[in-house]
């Protein structure tokens, strides 16, 4: 059959929605990619970190010694046209428990943009892109999202990207379901962001408290160098619910939907790179959405336990 050539579990896409960029997007490498690609995925990500941060080697998530964060993490990689990489961004997928049952929850992650190409508009890729395409592998199913970070811009992008956002999103209150992804996330994975055991966290206020004690600790801003967002709500909110000098955090909760990717590639993705968006999320629906359509009608056929060969 033509679909079974589209059986891959896992995204690996590469593209090029500019002449003047690439794009790869690798979900779990390390569970697949050869030894000898993986390592160079991981050296080209800690080139684009030397670069963001003067030399200084964080030694957490995907640039920890532990394999297993390479194993449920997707990475975004953008390299320019002389194929050097620019930015990256790093999201660890994360089990919780909604509703009494398990299920994937997107950690936005880390994103490292080198210094000369920073006004380049690439946050569209880095943040919404890959997530969009999760998304539709998922076979749009709704899909929870979390971010921690102490920047006003990208507290304020998560707000306006996502869907029931908590906090920082107008009208938006904490529900149970918000408040239990967050108690579970800061319970259990507070190290794939950086987070120490001896930071705190303000549940009703979704605040963690020294946060940069756990591997992060050379990310740690003050509000006059934390950039900025053009909606200056965002910016009161962070000047007022985090103490700076002590180095707090915002963790956010949120769901990637139809209403929300529409939103997204209406307003955020550019209009010369819709087209090459466009198929890619065609061929990512023929795999999670059609394809098993027909091959549940082709009766003939067998299908795991859900249909026995006769």
């Amino acid at each position: 059959m033509f679909f079974d050539i589209l059986t891959s579990q896992r995204l690996n896409l590469s593209f090029s929605p500019s002449k003047d960029i690439k794009v790869r997007i690798i979900e779990c490498p390390g569970e697949w990619l050869p030894d000898n690609e993986l390592k160079e995925l991981a050296n080209e990500c800690k080139t684009i970190a030397r670069e963001c941060l003067k030399g200084v080697v964080l030694d957490y998530g995907i640039f920890s010694d532990d394999p297993e964060n390479l194993k449920n993490t997707i990475i975004t990689l953008i390299k320019n046209n002389k194929d050097e990489p620019i930015a990256f961004n790093a999201m660890p997928l994360i089990k919780v428990n909604i509703g009494g049952s398990q299920t994937e929850l997107l950690h936005l992650g880390l994103v490292m943009v080198r210094p000369d190409v920073r006004s380049s508009g690439l946050s569209w890729i880095l943040y919404g892109l890959t997530c969009i395409l999760l998304f539709t592998r998922r076979q749009l199913r709704p899909l929870w999202v979390s971010s921690v970070t102490q920047v006003p811009a990208v507290v304020g992008m998560v707000a306006q990207t996502f869907d029931n956002v908590w906090p920082a999103q107008k009208g938006t209150e904490p529900s149970f379901a918000h408040q239990y992804i967050a108690r579970q996330i800061m319970g259990s994975y507070r190290h794939i962001f950086g987070v120490g055991d001896d930071a705190g966290y303000e549940i009703d206020n979704s605040i963690i408290t020294n946060a940069y004690t756990g591997g992060s600790d050379n990310l740690k801003k003050t509000f006059a160098d934390a950039q900025k967002h053009r909606d200056a709500v965002y910016n009161e909110f962070c000047l007022e619910r985090l103490n700076y000098e002590r180095g707090d955090d915002v963790l956010q909760i949120g769901q990637l939907n139809i209403k929300s990717a529409g939103g997204f590639i209406r307003k955020s993705t550019p209009k010369n790179a819709i087209p090459q968006i466009v198929v890619q999320i065609l061929l990512l629906s023929i795999q999670s959405i059609v394809a098993p359509i027909i091959q549940w009608i082709c009766s003939d056929k067998q299908l795991g336990r859900l249909r026995p060969n006769k």
